[in-house]
């Protein structure tokens, strides 16, 4: 008869502990924000490169629970803050249809990201849920505020000896590595930006590092299981961080927002700084 008061004891805690993980998931973790820096040892860079800082902003999804206007404006103060080099938009910056959410416009968005600085400039890539929504008015609106978008083409750094070059999005547009990388000079290091990172296998080597957004490192990452769903064709081989393939290079930005559900969970929104070595 002692065993029954204990399995409700256990299922009690049981149950205590899923609400506390839910509400961590789903109340907490998805509104924090932190700075992620890393070094990143990359072949074939001239001097002038060395120690080049780079931010990396992922998947805002403006609209989403946790990214409000004011949320927006927070991400772009605490990038001020780092003192970046350069600043690299990997795409989706709009949300459509995620739960608890509602729709931000582009051009509110864009306003916020348009306060973004930087001494060698901010670029942007285009990404799914921008293509869904409609890709001409959100590079118009990104535009508006002085941030070029790079679609499958590239720029210089400024006197760094670096380019950055920007493909279309893997879903939603047609990327082209080749196209993008045309007006690069022979044997000039390139960054290249990609929303999606299933463009990887096909960049070739004198790219010198390949930075991607898409799969919000998976929103969840459970003890034991790891990241239950990725928007990867290849798992969770390209999920997260810093990827070296063939002496390749990719780094995969886990973002900010939230798609689909508004959770996140071992995954907290991020804004990548790489300083470059």
């Amino acid at each position: 008869m002692a065993r029954r008061p204990a399995l409700r004891t256990a299922g009690l805690v049981v149950l205590l502990a899923g609400l506390l993980l839910a509400l961590w998931g789903f109340g907490v973790e998805p509104g924090r924000l932190r700075v992620r820096e890393e070094t990143l040892v990359l072949p074939g860079l001239p001097p002038s490169a060395r120690g080049l800082r780079i931010a990396l902003l992922a998947d805002l999804h403006a609209g989403a629970p946790h990214q409000d206007r004011a949320a927006i404006r927070r991400i772009v103060e605490r990038t001020n803050a780092a003192r970046p080099d350069a600043i690299l938009l990997l795409g989706d910056y709009v949300i459509q249809g995620v739960l608890g959410g509602r729709f931000v416009p582009p051009e509110t968005t864009a306003v916020e990201l348009g306060r973004l600085r930087a001494p060698l400039g901010v670029f942007a890539v285009l990404g799914n849920h921008d293509g869904w929504l409609d890709p001409a008015r959100v590079r118009r609106a990104l535009e508006a505020n002085a941030i070029p978008v790079l679609a499958n083409a590239a720029r210089p750094l400024s006197a760094r000896g670096v380019w950055v070059a920007g493909l279309e999005d893997f879903w939603t547009g047609l990327p082209s590595v080749a196209a993008a990388l045309d007006s690069v000079p022979p044997g000039a290091p390139v960054l290249l930006m990609t929303h999606h990172p299933d463009v990887f296998p096909g960049v070739p080597a004198r790219v010198a590092l390949t930075v991607a957004g898409h799969t919000h490192g998976g929103q969840v990452r459970l003890p034991f299981l790891g990241r239950l769903v990725v928007p990867s064709a290849f798992g969770e081989r390209y999920a997260a961080g810093h990827v070296v393939e063939g002496g390749r290079h990719l780094y995969v930005s886990t973002g900010t927002g939230t798609s689909i559900l508004p959770v996140r969970f071992r995954v907290v929104p991020e804004i990548s700084i790489l300083t470059l070595r």
